[in-house]
C-alpha cells in the first residue's frame, strides 16, 4: 500500500487549502471592485464547505488507519492539525477583511451591512412586517430531550436556544429558513441602503416565537456532513436507480464539522454530541454567521462597485449560411467566456433541424439546469435523427440534475449510455454525421469544459469545431466502446492515433512527449514544456517532469488549484515554474504545449493530471492541427505566462508569492479579451 508521507510532493489537501487562500487574497485586495470582493468571500466559504464534505472525511479516515498497528498506511502526524490550523488562520483573515475593510467601504458608499449590531430604528418597522408576513411561516422550533430524534440537515442554519420555563431549563433548536427565503433582506431608507441577515431578523423577534419564556442563550450553528456516495463496484443493474437511492442518503452522512458561535454551555454541548452523533466531529468555534457563501446573492448592484463589463464576442456572427459548411472549410475555435457560447448552441441547434443529419453523439458530464443543448438533442430525436448521449450520472453534486435530463431524453427515444460504476466519463466530445449524397460526412466538437451554457459564462474554456475525419472517426470508435459498458482491458483497447484517451493511451503519450523534450535538451537542442491545468497530482507524470527539469528542460506550469509538484528545488525541479491565476473568470481550460524543436505540438482537453483523471476516468485530449488556431493558443498562453497582476508563484513552501512586477502591468484575462476583440 502507498506511503503517504513524502518529501518530493506537496500534500494534496494542504495544497488545495493554499488555493483557497488565494481566493481569499482577492477579497483582501483593495484594487478589486468592492462587490467582486464580496463574491470572493462567497467562493472561499463555498469551497471550504465542500472541503469539509469531501476531503475532511478522507483525512479523518487516513489518520485513523495510520494509527493502527501493522498498517503500512502512514501519514504525517501533523497533517490534520496543520489543515485545521490553516483553516483557522484563514477564517481569522476572513473575519478581519469583512469587518475591517468590506463593511466600512460599503458604508462609505451608503450601503449598510448590519453585522452583529442592533437594527437602526429607521428600518425596524419594515423588518418586523417582513418577519410577521414572510419569515414566521417557516419557523419550526424543536424542543430537545434525551430521547429526541431531530436530525440537523447538512449545511442548514440553526439557532441553539436555551430557555428558562418556570423552574425548568429547556433546549430548543430553531431553524433559520435560508433555504426557503433569501439570506439577506434589503431596506431602502432615504438615500441609504440597509442589508440585514435573515439570521438577525429571526434573532430580533425571538420574543414573538417564545412569548412566555425567558431566553437565556442563543447560539448559531450548522453541521457539515460527508458527501461521498457508497456505490458498489458492479456493472449490472440500474446505475440510475442505485444513484437515486444513494442521493436520498447523502444529506444523512456522518457529521464532519460542527461550526458554532462561541459560548455554548458544556452540558448543552454534551447533549448535542449524544443526540447528533458528534463524538468524532471537528468542533469549530466560528463567528455569529455561517454559510457566508450566501454572499453570492448579496442584494446590491452597482456598476461603479463591480467589474467593468466585457460584452461577449461572437466569432461566428459573420457566417450567414450553415455553420457546418463553414467548419468543413476550416476549423473554428471558441474561447469562452470571452467569446459567446451562442456558437456552440448554434452548432447543436442546426444539427437538430438539418435534414441531412442522420446521427448525433455527445457526452454530457455537468448539464445546465435548463439546458438548451439537451432541448436541442430532444428536438433532434423527435425530428427522426438517431441521438446517442453518454450521460455521466456520477458527476458530484450534479447527479440528480443529470438523472432528470437522462429520463427526459430517454422518454423521446434518445439512446442513453451510462458509464460503468467504477469509471467516470469526463470527456467533452460531440459528433454529427451528415448524409451527403452517397457518403457520410463528419463534423464535431472537442472541448476542455462541459457542454453547459451556464458555466460557460464564467469558465475559461476552449471548444474546437472541426471536420477532421480521422479525429472524428476516433470519437465514433470511442462511443462504440463506451456503449459496451465495460472497463477497458489490454485485450480490447481501441487504437487511437490522434486523440489521447485516458485508460487507453493518454498517460503514455504524454510521457513520450516529455521524453522527446528530454532527449532534445540532452542534445543541446531547443526544448520546453508549458502546461496549464486545474489540478496536478499524479506522481508518474510529475516525476517525469522532474526528470525533464534535471536535464535542463524549461517547464512553465499554470495550475489553478491542487499542485503536488514542488517547484524550484535544486537537483529536482529548479527549471520548473508554477503560477496560479485567479481573476474574474475561473481558469478551467487544459492546455499542453511541447516545443518539438520550435514546431510546437499543442493539445487541449478535459484531463487534469490527477489520479482520478488518469486511472479512473475516460478523458479526451485532442491535437490542434490548424496553424492559425495553434498560434492563437500559443499567444493566449504566453499572455498568461506574463501575468504580473492576477498571477502568483507557488514557491517550494507552497506559499502564494506575488509575481515580481516589471515595467508593464499584465492582467492576463483583460489582455486576452483585448486580443480576441481585435479578431
Amino acid at each position: 500500500m502507498e506511503q503517504l508521507v513524502e518529501t518530493s510532493f506537496f500534500n494534496r489537501d494542504l495544497s488545495w487549502l493554499k488555493f483557497n487562500e488565494r481566493i481569499l487574497m482577492e477579497a483582501e485586495r483593495s484594487t478589486v471592485p468592492l462587490l467582486e470582493r464580496i463574491k470572493f468571500l462567497s467562493i472561499f466559504s463555498s469551497n471550504l464547505d465542500e472541503f469539509y464534505r469531501v476531503r475532511m472525511p478522507v483525512l479523518l479516515a487516513l489518520e485513523k488507519l495510520s494509527n493502527k498497528e501493522n498498517n503500512d498506511i502512514k501519514i504525517d502526524d501533523h497533517l490534520l492539525t496543520t489543515a485545521n490550523q490553516i483553516i483557522s488562520d484563514q477564517q481569522q483573515r476572513y473575519g478581519k477583511v469583512l469587518q475591517s475593510a468590506i463593511i466600512p467601504t460599503l458604508k462609505e458608499n451608503k450601503i449598510n451591512l448590519v453585522y452583529g449590531e442592533p437594527f437602526p430604528a429607521a428600518i425596524q418597522k419594515s423588518i418586523t412586517r417582513y418577519f410577521l408576513s414572510q419569515v414566521m411561516a417557516f419557523l419550526q422550533p424543536v424542543y430537545l430531550n434525551a430521547d429526541s430524534d431531530f436530525f440537523p440537515s447538512n449545511n442548514e442554519l440553526y439557532f441553539l436556544i436555551t430557555l428558562k420555563k418556570k423552574e425548568n431549563a429547556e433546549v430548543v433548536i430553531l431553524n433559520i429558513p435560508s433555504s426557503q427565503l433569501p439570506r439577506f433582506y434589503k431596506v431602502e431608507s432615504g438615500d441609504e441602503t440597509f442589508v440585514v441577515f435573515l439570521d438577525d431578523i429571526v434573532h430580533f423577534h425571538l420574543d414573538r416565537v417564545f412569548p412566555h419564556d425567558e431566553i437565556t442563550g442563543c447560539y448559531s450553528f450548522k453541521i457539515t456532513r460527508d458527501a461521498e456516495l457508497d456505490l458498489k463496484d458492479e456493472y449490472t443493474g440500474s446505475l440510475s436507480e442505485q444513484l437515486e437511492k444513494q442521493l436520498l442518503k447523502r444529506d444523512l452522512g456522518l457529521a464532519t464539522r460542527f461550526l458554532h458561535q462561541p459560548g455554548i454551555p458544556a452540558n448543552v454541548f454534551e447533549l448535542l454530541k449524544k443526540l447528533f452523533n458528534l463524538k468524532k466531529t471537528n468542533r469549530i468555534e466560528g463567528g455569529r454567521y455561517h454559510n457566508l457563501k450566501d454572499f453570492m446573492s448579496f442584494p446590491v448592484s452597482s456598476p461603479k462597485l463591480s467589474n467593468q463589463n466585457w460584452p461577449k464576442l461572437c466569432n461566428t456572427d459573420m457566417i450567414d449560411g450553415s455553420l457546418t459548411e463553414a467548419i468543413y472549410k476550416n476549423d473554428i475555435i471558441v474561447h469562452t467566456p470571452y467569446q459567446s457560447y451562442d456558437s456552440v448552441l448554434r452548432f447543436f441547434n442546426e444539427a437538430a433541424i438539418d435534414a441531412e443529419v442522420r446521427e448525433i453523439y455527445v457526452t454530457l458530464y455537468r448539464v445546465a439546469s435548463d439546458s438548451k443543448i439537451v432541448n436541442a438533442l430532444i428536438s433532434a430525436a423527435k425530428n427522426g435523427k438517431k441521438v446517442t448521449v453518454l450521460v455521466e450520472l456520477k458527476a458530484r453534486f450534479d447527479e440528480a440534475n443529470n438523472i432528470k435530463w437522462a429520463k427526459k431524453m430517454k422518454d423521446v427515444g434518445v439512446d442513453i449510455i451510462y458509464s460503468v460504476t467504477a469509471l467516470k466519463v469526463h470527456a467533452k466530445v460531440a459528433l454529427v454525421k451528415r448524409q451527403m449524397g452517397n457518403r457520410m460526412r463528419y463534423v464535431g466538437l472537442f472541448a476542455t469544459g462541459n457542454f453547459n451554457e451556464s458555466t460557460a459564462a464564467f469558465y475559461t474554456d476552449h471548444i474546437l469545431m472541426t471536420a477532421n475525419k480521422e479525429m472524428l472517426r476516433e470519437v465514433e470508435l470511442l462511443f462504440i466502446f463506451l456503449a459496451k459498458r465495460v472497463k477497458p482491458t489490454s485485450s480490447d483497447l481501441v487504437k487511437f492515433n490522434h486523440l489521447l484517451v485516458a485508460q487507453f493511451n493518454l498517460q503514455q503519450v504524454f510521457l513520450n512527449l516529455i521524453d522527446r523534450e528530454i532527449e532534445h535538451a540532452k542534445q543541446g537542442k531547443p526544448s520546453g514544456i508549458t502546461i496549464k491545468m486545474n489540478n496536478l497530482e499524479e506522481k508518474v507524470l510529475i516525476n517525469k517532469l522532474y526528470e525533464a527539469s534535471s536535464v535542463g528542460v524549461k517547464i512553465d506550469m499554470i495550475v489553478r488549484s491542487i499542485c503536488r509538484l514542488i517547484p524550484g528545488v535544486a537537483g529536482m525541479s529548479e527549471n520548473i515554474k508554477v503560477t496560479r491565476i485567479i481573476d474574474r473568470y475561473l481558469e478551467h481550460g487544459r492546455v499542453f504545449i511541447f516545443n518539438n524543436l520550435g514546431k510546437y505540438d499543442v493539445y487541449l482537453g478535459s484531463a487534469d493530471w490527477m489520479n482520478r483523471n488518469i486511472y479512473r476516468r475516460i478523458e479526451v485530449c485532442f491535437p490542434i492541427y490548424n496553424e492559425q488556431i495553434k498560434q492563437e493558443i500559443l499567444d493566449i498562453i504566453e499572455i498568461q505566462k506574463q501575468d504580473n497582476v492576477q498571477a502568483v508563484c507557488i514557491d517550494e513552501n507552497m506559499d502564494n508569492i506575488p509575481v515580481e512586477v516589471g515595467q508593464k502591468l499584465v492582467s492576463s484575462q483583460h489582455a486576452i479579451y483585448e486580443l480576441l476583440k481585435k479578431g
